[in-house]
């Protein structure tokens, strides 16, 4: 029998992490710390994060010929992330982030999408044919109709970031939908601040098609709402050095889990984990943390 596979259609950009004591105010300039270069963007650091794990995953995605492509292309392949639906685009440059970290690890990001918004839906369908993947997982740093061609697959993940309006046809395709705290405001108008409030947001997406609502409530967990169910997911202790790329590592756990064939609640409970771990180094890609690490964790529920 094959492992499962997850292809993840998503986007790959180069962070720029600045460290700074605290992050500044609109129109403040701060003195920063270190800095430093990573290899990143929502798709590649979630396709990582299975990698890291030791499953399955293909990015299909876009970069340029110049050398931030090179970097993360190479960074991939070293991981062990398969790349031959990882397109180069010679006329646009590779995606980059600038990344601010302040000294609790919390962070401010803006991206420059350059190449991502390359991917095609035919790029994205030829990779679901030729792969057959068990889970297809995509985020918002593509252009939406790359997205719409990715929801068709078999069973379908939108981590909704950045946050966006999204169609109907989308979200119905949705076997789950994870977004953020602000994120699900953004779709549904709800800040979710406590139980009542997350299932309540989560309510209107279910209502729109979604099956399951994951919200990622960074170091409170997450909640997770079905037709059926509404639950509680709290997270485990760590000593957070670096939030950057923490729901990622969370979404590429959880769609692994699940092609793994996991239960929901145990995904998510499995997920909170990686998640947590990733934020106790710095970086995006490299802050994924292996199955060693995550095994002494997580034996408990594994």
């Amino acid at each position: 029998m094959s492992s499962p596979q997850v292809a993840v259609v998503g986007s790959a950009n180069l962070d720029l992490v600045f460290n700074t004591d605290r992050l500044p105010v609109p129109g403040e300039t701060v003195l920063g710390g270190k800095f430093a270069t990573h290899p990143g963007g929502k798709g590649a650091n979630q396709a990582a994060a299975i990698a890291r794990l030791g499953g399955q995953a293909s990015l299909v995605g876009c970069v340029g010929t110049d050398a931030n492509g090179r970097v993360l292309r190479s960074a991939l392949t070293e991981i062990g992330v398969r790349v031959e639906f990882l397109q180069d685009d010679p006329h646009t440059p590779s995606g980059t982030a600038g990344i601010l970290v302040d000294r609790s690890g919390a962070n401010m990001i803006v991206v420059a999408p350059g190449s991502n918004f390359s991917v095609t839906p035919d790029q994205v369908q030829a990779a679901i044919n030729s792969l057959n993947p068990d889970i297809v997982l995509a985020q918002l740093e593509l252009n939406l109709d790359a997205v719409q061609a990715a929801s068709h697959a078999k069973r379908f993940i939108l981590n909704p970031a950045p946050s966006q309006p999204l169609p109907d046809e989308i979200l119905a395709q949705c076997e789950v939908i994870t977004p953020n705290e602000s994120e699900l405001k953004a779709l549904t108008g709800i800040s979710p601040t406590d139980a009542s409030t997350c299932e309540q947001g989560s309510r209107i997406l279910l209502d729109r098609g979604v099956s399951n609502v994951v919200v990622t409530l960074g170091d409170r967990g997450s909640y997770w709402t079905s037709a059926s169910s509404g639950r509680h997911f709290p997270p485990i202790a760590v000593q957070a050095v670096d939030t950057t790329a923490a729901g990622d590592a969370f979404n590429g756990a959880l769609a692994w889990f699940l092609a793994t064939g996991r239960e929901m609640a145990n995904a998510i409970q499995l997920a909170n984990c990686v998640g947590a771990l990733s934020t106790t180094k710095p970086g995006a890609q490299e802050s994924m943390p292996t199955w060693e690490e995550f095994a002494a964790v997580a034996s408990e529920w594994l």
